[in-house]
């Protein structure tokens, strides 16, 4: 594998993630102590800021992985910082994920690290760099879901509990959504190596729309149902509760009014 070749300054974590992560670090403290006169703001501000982690850590993942794949470009291009800012399409990773997360409760995957392709030989390289976002989505979502499959939910406060379940919940979303093979996806991105040449070039018009056409389809009651029947399997696989995931998203809008149910679990 290539040696890796950076300047320092090219890894150190910015102080934009950092604060970033004091944010998640201190809203998730006032999540679990009921700190806040207002739980569900913040569940909010909790979820959300975690959110925006998992994408700079999705995005990192594949940068770091190309980088150790030969493409040492992606320090100089500030990947490797965790910035959120320096990502080159961060209405597409940040500001339209969270909007989505904020409308509907779903993971909008991201895409904004560019990899060039020349400097990496391999077929299994290029593929596992665009595995690698989405696998970190799956590492989020089971240490979101630890609690609830190693039966330890004891002492965890509802509010909680019920920031965890949906997080875990938009971070299967996530990674089901960016592991489908459509082009512009990073299922796509994992077997385009292994397709003809031919094939990649009657596709590759069609990347810019991918995204546009998967969420086009999800509009479809049928296919709707389908996806969101994949995602409740994964979760009653990972044994979280509907009913946490129901109040963790009735709590996460916190401007709408919440079920009386959920502040019965509290």
């Amino acid at each position: 594998m290539t040696t890796a070749t950076t300047r320092p300054g090219d890894r150190q974590v910015s102080s934009v993630f950092v604060g970033i992560l004091a944010v998640t670090a201190v809203t998730g403290w006032a999540t679990w102590t009921g700190y806040a006169e207002q739980p569900g703001i913040a569940v909010f501000l909790f979820v959300t800021a975690a959110w925006i982690v998992s994408l700079c850590l999705h995005e990192y993942a594949h940068a770091r992985t190309a980088l150790h794949s030969g493409d040492i470009s992606v320090g100089a291009k500030g990947y490797l910082t965790l910035n959120p800012l320096k990502y080159t399409h961060a209405l597409l990773s940040i500001v339209l994920p969270v909007v989505f997360v904020i409308m509907g409760g779903i993971g909008l995957p991201g895409g904004a690290v560019f990899i060039e392709r020349n400097r990496i030989r391999g077929r299994w390289r290029h593929s596992l760099i665009s595995a690698a976002g989405p696998l970190t989505n799956v590492l989020f979502a089971a240490v979101c879901t630890a609690p609830f499959w190693l039966d330890a939910l004891d002492g965890v406060p509802a509010d909680f509990r019920f920031a965890l379940a949906f997080l875990a919940l938009l971070q299967v979303t996530a990674a089901i959504l960016n592991f489908l093979p459509v082009p512009g996806l990073d299922g796509y991105g994992v077997i385009e190596p292994w397709l003809s040449y031919k094939v990649k070039r009657q596709v590759e018009p069609f990347a810019p729309f991918g995204l546009l056409f998967v969420f086009a389809v999800l509009w479809l009651p049928a296919v709707n149902e389908a996806f969101f029947d994949v995602v409740d399997a994964v979760m009653r696989a990972l044994d979280v509760d509907m009913f946490s995931q129901y109040c963790g998203d009735a709590q996460y809008r916190f401007w709408q009014e919440s079920p009386a149910i959920c502040s019965l679990g509290s």
